[in-house]
């Protein structure tokens, strides 16, 4: 199946792997929205800066955009104080107005459109909260807390109504794939943490939190690209939620040694402590490492950008964080990666685009 797909956070973790995928393909037309100009992913892609919070902006943005037939929400807006803002008023309802921006625009001349992605996540179950249900099951009511998460998943059941087009929602835990920038890339804080703390002549010591070690899950961002490719075309993923993730299980500070290997590494001593504390002064060192290394000369900031506080609530988890992906799995979407195999694809990808130095050459 071909068509023409549009996709909003097109600079971000899950648009970028999302744009991938469908370039990869080859026979898609598709076009990438951002509040900034996106990077060139390829030949069958046009990027559209659009500024989703500004409703006459983005409707003037979007007008040109006709025959859609497949949008894919991944856009995010995150306040500075990442964890505190995502119980704040304002940061639900500028995500909720984000999302009815970008429906508004597009719906009433995309009459060929049959699918809707759009992205929840894990703290649909409560985990930003406390000790959840194990495992968090898609079929469970919405979870007491406000989330901009529900008043997304109305307003798109509310457009849907009378319409030909279908949507699927998609829950991921610890999203990792390659986005600068991004105030939740644990990949980028860990790979810079490594990278420095080799630079200073230190082991890779696990600065997690949390009071005993916990199990979690990871979800590749190219994985979650395959199940929202899948699910455009699938029937039995017609209005569904679905938790997606890697299919293994992690714990972090046991993972820790197979980070350092990558890094060449020793592992350290576990210390508790606060990266959001720690790291944002080592911007110097940074610095030296891009120059030496002849790094692209991005700033600290636009490699890790809030990221050592989504690193410290990750790597601090201290309760088991477990979803039930059995519902995708019987609908017909089966891909897996192992967690390790993953995170060291990843690194090289880095070291590939030379935002981290290559450690086997150092």
């Amino acid at each position: 199946m071909t068509g023409k797909i549009v996709i909003a956070g097109a600079s971000g973790i899950v648009g970028r792997a999302v744009v991938d995928h469908f370039e990869a393909l080859g026979d898609w037309d598709i076009v990438g929205v951002g509040r900034r100009p996106p990077a060139s992913h390829g030949k069958h892609t046009r990027s559209l800066v659009a500024d989703l919070a500004d409703p006459r902006g983005s409707a003037e943005a979007l007008a040109p955009i006709r025959d859609a037939t497949h949008l894919v929400y991944c856009a995010l807006f995150e306040k500075s104080d990442l964890v505190k803002g995502w119980m704040e008023p304002d940061q639900r309802s500028v995500n909720r107005d984000m999302f009815v921006n970008f429906l508004d625009a597009l719906l009433p001349n995309n009459l060929k459109l049959r699918h809707v992605s759009l992205l929840q996540g894990t703290k649909a179950y409560g985990v930003h909260l406390g000790p959840t249900k194990i495992p968090g099951r898609e079929i469970e009511p919405r979870h007491i807390h406000p989330n901009f998460y529900w008043l997304q998943e109305d307003a798109l059941r509310e457009r849907q109504r009378d319409s030909n087009w279908r949507w699927t929602i998609f829950r991921p835990q610890t999203v990792f794939g390659f986005g600068l920038g991004s105030p939740m890339n644990l990949l980028s804080a860990i790979a810079v943490y490594a990278t420095i703390s080799r630079k200073l002549g230190l082991p890779l010591v696990f600065p997690g939190m949390g009071r005993k070690p916990a199990a979690i899950e990871a979800t590749d961002a190219r994985l979650l690209a395959r199940s929202i490719a899948w699910a455009g075309q699938a029937p039995t993923a017609e209005n569904q939620t679905f938790n997606v993730t890697n299919g293994d299980l992690v714990v972090w500070e046991h993972l820790w040694p197979d980070i350092a290997a990558h890094f060449h590494m020793e592992v350290g001593a576990r210390h508790p402590m606060s990266l959001a504390a720690v790291m944002p002064d080592k911007e110097g060192v940074w610095k030296d490492i891009q120059r030496e290394r002849g790094l692209e000369p991005i700033a600290y900031e636009g490699v890790v950008g809030r990221s050592w506080q989504f690193a410290d609530m990750v790597l601090g988890v201290d309760e088991p964080s477990i979803v039930s992906t059995i519902k995708i799995r019987k609908a017909g979407f089966h891909d897996c990666i192992d967690t390790v195999e993953m995170l060291n694809e990843l690194f090289r990808d880095l070291e590939r685009r030379r935002i981290i130095p290559d450690p086997a050459h150092i």
